[in-house]
């Protein structure tokens, strides 16, 4: 079904519930694993290095961390990531890694947003829908530990897939 799914991580608890989602879903396929963060690059950030040096590095030594993190969980849950640290606006690099390494899915997690929040920013989710050539899994389902252990062991328990060639 999916050989490679692209999962944007971003450390947190959306990412978290993504990650194990992406994680659930490229075991039950075979699939390829790349974990995305992106540092974001918005105007702040701009700004903010130019008053204080150095603010770009710290995020993008913050973000080398949480991708470190998301790597290590997903083969504590016997997934091998390709890890990918990326900067620029989330959505379009989101998009633009999907279509370098030919992504069947993008998994994200979904952050809940108040009008003028979705207005002013503009809605991730729906940047991806519009515009990746794959398909997108929007995460917003959060599942309780045992329910995912138990999800774990089953796909543990049949026989691995034969990833589609």
């Amino acid at each position: 079904m999916y050989k490679t799914i692209l999962l944007a991580f971003d450390g947190s608890e959306e990412g978290a519930r993504a990650l194990r989602e992406g994680a659930l879903l490229a075991k039950a396929c075979g699939a390829k694993v790349v974990l995305l963060s992106v540092v974001p690059e918005s105007g702040g950030v701009v700004m903010a290095e130019g008053v204080q040096g150095g603010v770009v590095a710290q995020l993008i030594e913050s973000h080398k961390g949480l991708l470190e993190r998301g790597c290590s969980r997903l083969r504590q849950l016997g997934c091998e990531p390709t890890p990918r640290l990326e900067v620029g606006e989330p959505a379009p690099t989101i998009g633009a890694v999907a279509h370098e390494v030919k992504a069947d899915l993008v998994v994200v997690g979904h952050r809940k947003q108040n009008f003028l929040s979705r207005w002013w920013s503009g809605s991730t989710d729906a940047y991806l829908s519009d515009h990746v050539g794959c398909s997108v899994l929007v995460s917003c389902k959060a599942i309780s530990d045992e329910e995912f252990e138990a999800r774990l062991q089953a796909l543990e328990e049949e026989p691995a897939p034969v990833p589609a060639g």
